[in-house]
């Protein structure tokens, strides 16, 4: 058995310095490459997310599109305030755009559109449009998180569909590439 996998070794290695005399061959092999380090690249480290709906307003427009760094999440939770990529707990072929409120363990409440996270009102500057909602309250389980959109009064959010599985995180929105007079980093 070894001898046989020794000579199929063999012969591969042997064809393989045929073929490299060809000058196709090292334009073939190089394309090759690039394709698999672009879905290793896509799969696990980096992608392009569209802003699909105006609910993260004026933090992120419709449709602009951001760079989602998929590692910091392979590594460390995700912190509060940041602004996230999951699958949709509701149908998982989509995928949404929010920023993580809630925590595992959280207590969260809305009192006249103002957040409380553990008892404690909430700063968000980066929310212009409040709603006059009340919601909760109302705790985050484990290995989940309560999202909302920065637009409040038209996102549709953990508020309407529950809490985003930790299974279900894709990445961090770290930087904002469309349109050319937005690009910069995502705050």
């Amino acid at each position: 058995m070894k001898n046989r996998i020794l000579e199929i070794a063999h012969k591969i290695l042997t064809k393989r310095q045929e073929l490299k005399q060809h000058e196709w061959y090292d334009l073939l092999e190089t394309i090759i490459f690039a394709f698999i380090l672009a879905f290793i690249i896509k799969s696990f480290i980096l992608q392009i997310s569209y802003i699909p709906t105006g609910s993260m307003i004026p933090t992120l427009n419709e449709r602009e599109a951001v760079l989602v760094l998929r590692v910091p999440y392979y590594f460390r939770e995700p912190k509060r305030g940041e602004i996230i990529i999951f699958k949709y707990p509701e149908d998982p072929t989509k995928e949404y755009v929010k920023r993580l409120i809630g925590l595992p363990g959280d207590k969260i409440e809305i009192k006249n559109g103002v957040v409380y996270v553990n008892g404690n009102p909430l700063e968000e500057p980066y929310v212009q449009n409040k709603t006059s909602d009340n919601y909760g309250p109302i705790t985050v389980p484990q290995n989940s998180y309560f999202v909302l959109g920065d637009n409040r009064p038209v996102s549709v959010d953990s508020r309407y569909w529950g809490f985003v599985p930790k299974k279900n995180l894709v990445g961090k929105a770290v930087f904002r590439l469309w349109p050319p007079q937005r690009v910069g980093l995502v705050h």
